[in-house]
């Protein structure tokens, strides 16, 4: 589809202060993906000159008893560190190595530049066969519900528009996001330092940040479903926290490390994360391959730890059947995703076992009725299978997507769209999910990564959102349950877009307004041990410059503390 982009600012801004001074991920990126030019013959020629004479200054060094100093000025590709070609990116284009096969397939024989998949994301995907087993409960959906489903489906909405956005809002990269189960203008999200922020898009200004909860990153959040103002979170320190939002209390409901630091061999990081409501329980899973189970209505940790990948992997995923509960869905980095019966759940008894090339990033039950799986793994797929009517040897459908990156990034998840659509009392079919893309396309002479809507019953992409005035990435994607609003994580930032109102301009509706928050400087210092991580504070604040030069007549104001 023809790239569209709108070169406006955001209607509602939040320009957030900076309370750690931080390199930019993107910037590091630039830095490692930036190659140099070919070399001219007129530098060649200046080579060869200077070649001779560091040999004569060489051959003194060695009259002299000095051994010389040599520099090497060959260039050596990134990719497979190979002298005589380059890889990488130039701006937005990709150069591949001719030692690889194709960045974004995997398959040799073509660029990434001409790979089909590229052009159109549906290129080459064909399902599965379909289970060669007669049971009563297909039978009765082909030859009796099938019929009457219309095959016309309502159109998708897409909230393509950036409504109101929060700069800078974390002091490190934002990690994960949840929409208020009953309040539908509350974000909450969580970031790299193991801050909560809870942030009301709708009043923009209205936002708050706890910083005492965790002590490292904040993986994954799920509200209390009997109470929709505690938060449970699990963090890579190795804890569970219940926190109160009203308050901002925080109760630890178990702790992996109790001893603290004792070396990278021990040290314990919790990373999926899920709530069974039937049972009572709270999942969480570790890096060592273990299930720990956590009672809500106690906060006790109950039973022992049970081993549920391959031992020594990260057990990235968890998650609930939404009709089943007793079906557990779990991936990692062994390579596969697998569900499990938690009536009898045990080592070795998991009831499939669905094998991937690379590491799994996330594993999803489909929201409304749960027969559907959708997986991201490492090797640039998305794969869809049918738990009832498919065949559970091999997904039902694979999806080339270009997400195959995690390094200063968190890593890239693609999520159903939640909301029950019903038209003609018929249910719209669970199809619809969003991802953030790594690889950017230039659009109007901008490198822009996109999210991608991408339909996988068929393998379309949808919809591609992109702003000109959001250049970083874009890995961390939500849905809102009941509204037509996706939240994005970029950087520190947090955005909100919407569906774009076409019967009256944006500009025309809403003034342009950056609000400040706070004025106070950046600090310079920083710890030794602090990690650099993305932080697009310097680009955005060029962006600002530019922007402002254009358009004077721009509102600046403060909010209220």
């Amino acid at each position: 589809m023809a790239p569209q982009t709108r070169r406006r600012a955001f209607p509602n801004v939040i320009i957030e202060r900076d309370t750690d001074s931080e390199q930019s991920s993107s910037e590091e990126d630039e830095e490692e993906e930036e190659e140099e030019d070919p070399q001219t013959v007129e530098e060649d020629e200046r080579l060869v000159s200077d070649n001779a004479e560091k040999d004569e200054v060489g051959s003194e060094a060695k009259r002299k008893g000095k051994a010389p100093i040599t520099i090497s000025l060959k260039k050596v590709c990134k990719v497979c560190k190979k002298p005589g070609h380059e890889a990488g990116f130039k701006g937005a284009t990709y150069i591949d190595c001719p030692m690889k096969p194709c960045f974004l397939c995997k398959m040799p024989g073509h660029t990434t530049m001409t790979c089909p998949h590229r052009v159109a994301t549906e290129y080459g995907v064909i399902p599965a066969p379909h289970r060669n087993a007669s049971n009563p409960l297909e039978y009765v959906f082909e030859r009796q519900l099938r019929p009457s489903i219309r095959p016309i489906k309502p159109a998708y909405v897409i909230p393509d528009e950036v409504n109101c956005a929060v700069i800078r809002y974390h002091s490190r990269r934002v990690t994960c996001l949840e929409f208020h189960p009953t309040k539908n203008n509350i974000l909450l999200s969580g970031d790299k330092k193991g801050q909560i922020g809870v942030w009301d898009f709708r009043k923009v200004c209205e936002k708050m940040v706890y910083e005492n909860i965790h002590s490292c990153i904040t993986n994954n959040m799920r509200f209390n479903p009997t109470n929709d103002e505690m938060i449970y979170a699990a963090s890579s320190d190795g804890t569970v926290s219940c926190t109160d939002l009203e308050t901002g209390l925080s109760l630890s409901l178990m702790n992996l490390n109790p001893d603290g630091w004792q070396g990278p061999n021990s040290w314990k990081m919790l990373y999926g994360m899920d709530i069974n409501l039937d049972k009572g329980l709270v999942l969480v899973a570790d890096n060592f391959g273990f299930l720990h189970l956590v009672d809500a209505r106690s906060n006790n940790k109950t039973g022992e730890a049970i081993l549920i990948h391959k031992k020594g992997s990260k057990v990235v995923g968890l998650h609930c059947n939404p009709v089943q509960p007793d079906l557990l869905l779990s991936c990692g980095n062994d390579h596969f995703a697998r569900i499990w019966d938690m009536r009898r759940i045990e080592a070795g008894s998991s009831l499939y076992d669905l094998a991937h090339k690379r590491v799994v990033n996330s594993a999803y039950f489909s929201p409304l009725s749960g027969r559907k799986i959708l997986t991201t793994a490492q090797d640039n797929r998305l794969r869809i299978w049918d738990s009832i009517f498919g065949n559970m040897d091999s997904p039902s459908r694979e999806i080339v997507h270009s997400h195959d990156f995690n390094r200063h990034l968190t890593p890239f998840k693609a999520e159903w769209d939640p909301k029950v659509i019903v038209l003609w009392k018929v249910i719209h079919p669970e199809s619809l999910a969003v991802i953030g893309r790594y690889i950017s396309e230039n659009y109007n002479g901008a490198a822009l990564h996109p999210i991608d809507f991408i339909d996988v019953s068929t393998g379309q992409l949808v919809a591609e959102l992109m702003d000109p005035n959001i250049t970083t990435i874009s890995p961390v994607n939500k849905l809102h349950p009941h509204e037509d609003v996706l939240a994005s994580g970029s950087s520190r930032s947090l955005f909100i877009w919407r569906p774009k109102e076409n019967s009256e301009p944006m500009e025309e509706k809403d003034k342009i307004k950056i609000v400040v928050c706070k004025t106070s400087e950046k600090k310079r210092g920083r710890k030794s041990g602090d990690d650099s991580d993305d932080s697009d504070n310097e680009a955005f604040n060029s962006k600002v410059k530019k922007f402002t030069s254009k358009k004077p007549d721009w509102k600046l104001s403060r909010c209220p503390q």
